[in-house]
């Protein structure tokens, strides 16, 4: 884990036990669904395989299923897809799955094997042998690897995907666990290497030791050859904080330790840890922290005023880190993004800090170099309408992958040697008919006047009768950019069969900075959900489609953005597909690591704030003798990041009012739609079988 958090990003995997669920008297007298929250209970499990059983019988029968299965699951297991590499030490590592590999297979090659297009590969961990040998369905997790040496790795596997994990100790030269290793018990943790034979360690210590977000509250130096109980304590937060972490990296020539106590979701302190204690950065507690060999790099959220001056938001500044913690605060401007930029991630190698920009949505790469005091970078020449992001990079060499994506080109996966040179490694086979599709990047008002950019796929000489089956996806929240991609899935089951795709950039995401989440935090939420309507508005205005052709799609807390827009706004969508989300906004708080989120959404138990969740929340707000679209909910039984209680209850509530729905619960996936390809395929062919009969059009079979 490197010492970098972008804290927006929902996605990152932190934690152990779940949160306490806090049953209030009046919200359990008022939800006769509360039980549903019972993950695993029996009567639980019951209602989930009933429904499971009509949804997978009725849609599995529809002619176009099949194919869509066979297909999908072809693209999912094809030998012809990008081995995106990981450099850890002077080789690189991948994460495989395939039919012969259903759980995946850790596997190593040389540079020069790599780079030729035919690498051999050698496996160092196969998941499917311990599952089997261990009979535990195992999913992989990653790996946190001791440098420069990197040979000692604390591999994190997980039952069933979730997020909680178990972390073993492991030789890259041997092949197997360290006997007798360092071995952590299943939790969300977070760990750091400190040298070969200490760890930090923030993890499940008993009774007291986690926040109410379900997440450590104390991070602990542990020696080898010593139990974990007797460890010492380096930190420890308060509960109603949402938890601490810890990372480490390997910087070039030095190496830096980090624990961060995340007060909220978005603001925390950062402390280095060296010579046996910590050191607290005295920087601004929602600024992200990027450590480059002697520099200290700081993304600045809200305007800083340091050193007699004010950086500005969505700034990145810099300054040598020993002369930072001596007292100095002469920083230097790295990059100040224009009013449609902002900087979506940072990778180094030895000499370059390479930052991955948003341009209008639009990506590119720059690499940005620290010279006689000051910085200045070069971009990394690449096509328009897509997005380039850095794969692999090492602090030890000028080397390095990065990707180019776009909605119709395959992504193409190139490395850069240490001369400079660009060549192409390998681009991804088309895995579907791209031919006549046209991209466009258009926007719509939203209802306060914001200009809401989208990008749409569809056919040249797309007819505007309103009758283009169309599928309109968005996220929304947590400075998460939804940028364009290439989506073999889309593009074989929807592009492919005629239909017309849609990504909105609305606010709450990172696309344009932090100012353009924090227009949709809290009390201000319903612009975000404003400008999707706006969007769909817009579709149908321009006659690309209609609400008998208009599909939405979205998971997580896009999820919750799409069980809003159909309660509020029914008359617009025929097919709403609703993927783990959140939806019962009365009772988040109180559910796994919804507590955690707080900052974002707000806490419901607050009456003031309650006020203006209460006016959007889709298990709330739901109607009866109201026409909703017939709605499609999943979620899997092993999320022990969204509750899957919220999809359970919305789907059992409609039920109640005699309202439509289809729903699918996966046994495995954690927070996603399956461990294995199998369960990843039935779940994408449902949905696309689903949304090919709500939205009719010009499928094939």
């Amino acid at each position: 884990m490197k010492p970098y958090i972008k804290l927006g990003y929902l996605a990152v995997l932190l934690s152990s036990a779940t949160a306490p669920v806090v049953l209030a008297a009046q919200q359990t007298a008022a939800d006769p669904f509360i039980w549903l929250e019972d993950v695993d209970g029996q009567r639980s499990m019951d209602w989930v395989n009933a429904h499971n059983a009509s949804t997978v019988a009725e849609l599995s029968a529809l002619p176009i299923y099949q194919s869509i299965y066979d297909r999908t699951k072809a693209i999912l297991d094809s030998k012809d897809r990008i081995a995106y590499p990981r450099i850890v030490g002077d080789m690189l590592y991948n994460f495989w799955q395939d039919a012969d590999h259903k759980r995946g297979i850790w596997r190593r090659t040389s540079w020069s094997d790599y780079t030729s297009g035919n690498p051999k590969w050698v496996t160092v961990l196969d998941v499917d042998a311990l599952a089997k040998a261990e009979n535990v369905t195992w999913s992989w997790g990653g790996a946190d690897c001791f440098d420069p040496e990197e040979y000692l790795c604390m591999v994190s596997l997980s039952r069933g995907g979730s997020d909680a994990n178990e972390a073993r100790e492991f030789d890259l030269r041997t092949g197997q666990f360290v006997k007798d290793g360092f071995r952590l018990p299943e939790a969300k943790m977070s760990t750091a290497w400190v040298d070969a034979n200490t760890l930090l360690v923030g993890t499940d210590y008993g009774p007291g030791s986690m926040t109410t977000s379900g997440y450590a509250r104390i991070v602990k130096l542990w020696k080898r050859g010593t139990p974990l109980l007797s460890a010492t304590t380096v930190y420890e937060t308060p509960a109603e904080h949402m938890g601490v972490f810890t990372g480490a990296s390997d910087a070039g020539d030095r190496r830096y330790v980090v624990v961060y106590d995340n007060e909220t979701f978005y603001k925390g302190t950062k402390s280095l840890y060296r010579n046996g204690r910590l050191v607290k950065l005295d920087i601004p507690g929602d600024a992200d922290l990027h450590l480059v060999r002697d520099q200290m790099l700081v993304y600045v959220r809200d305007p800083w005023e340091v050193g007699g001056k004010t950086w500005g938001t969505g700034s990145l500044v810099a300054i040598p880190v020993e002369d930072f913690l001596a007292g100095k605060r002469d920083l230097k401007l790295v990059m100040q993004p224009g009013p449609r930029e902002t900087i979506n991630s940072m990778e180094a190698t030895h000499d370059y800090l390479l930052i991955d920009v948003l341009n209008n949505v639009r990506g590119e790469l720059r690499k940005y170099r620290h010279q006689n005091g000051a910085w200045s970078f070069e971009k990394v020449p690449a096509p328009d309408l897509g997005h380039l992001g850095v794969v692999a990079s090492s602090p030890r060499s000028n080397r390095f992958f990065f990707f180019y994506t776009n909605f119709i080109q395959p992504t193409t996966l190139y490395v850069v040697n240490e001369a400079e040179k660009i060549s192409e490694v390998k681009r991804l086979p088309a895995q579907f008919d791209a031919k006549g599709l046209t991209v466009e990047q258009m926007e719509a008002t939203s209802k306060d006047g914001t200009k809401i950019p989208y990008f749409i796929v569809h056919r040249e000489g797309m007819k505007r009768d309103g009758n283009n089956p169309t599928l309109l996806y968005a996220y929304g929240g947590f400075e998460v950019s939804s940028t364009p991609g290439y989506s073999a899935n889309v593009g074989a089951n929807w592009l492919e069969r005629g239909g017309t795709y849609v990504l909105a950039n609305i606010r709450g995401g990172g696309e344009f900075g932090p100012a353009w989440h924090r227009a949709g935090l809290k009390e201000n939420r319903q612009r975000i959900y404003d400008d999707f309507a706006a969007v769909a508005e817009e579709l149908i205005r321009q006659r690309i489609t209609s609400p008998e052709h208009l599909g939405i799609e979205g998971g997580s807390n896009g999820g919750l953005l799409m069980g809003v827009a159909f309660t509020e706004r029914p008359e617009l969508y025929k097919a709403v597909v609703i993927q783990s989300p959140l939806l019962d906004m009365q009772r988040y708080s109180h559910l796994l690591a919804g507590a955690s989120w707080m900052a974002e959404y707000g806490d419901p138990d607050k009456p003031d704030e309650w006020a203006y969740i209460s006016k959007y929340s889709p298990y709330q707000n739901l109607r009866p003798n109201t026409k909703y679209p017939k709605v499609m909910f999943t979620t899997t039984t092993r999320d022990d990041r969204v509750h899957p209680a919220h999809a359970r209850k919305m789907a059992a509530r409609m039920e109640s009012m005699g309202l439509p729905f289809y729903y699918f619960e996966n046994t495995e996936g954690g927070h996603g739609a399956g461990v294995t390809n199998e369960q990843r395929a039935k779940s994408l062919a449902l949905t696309y079988a689903y949304l090919w009969r709500q939205l009719g059009g010009r499928a094939s079979n």
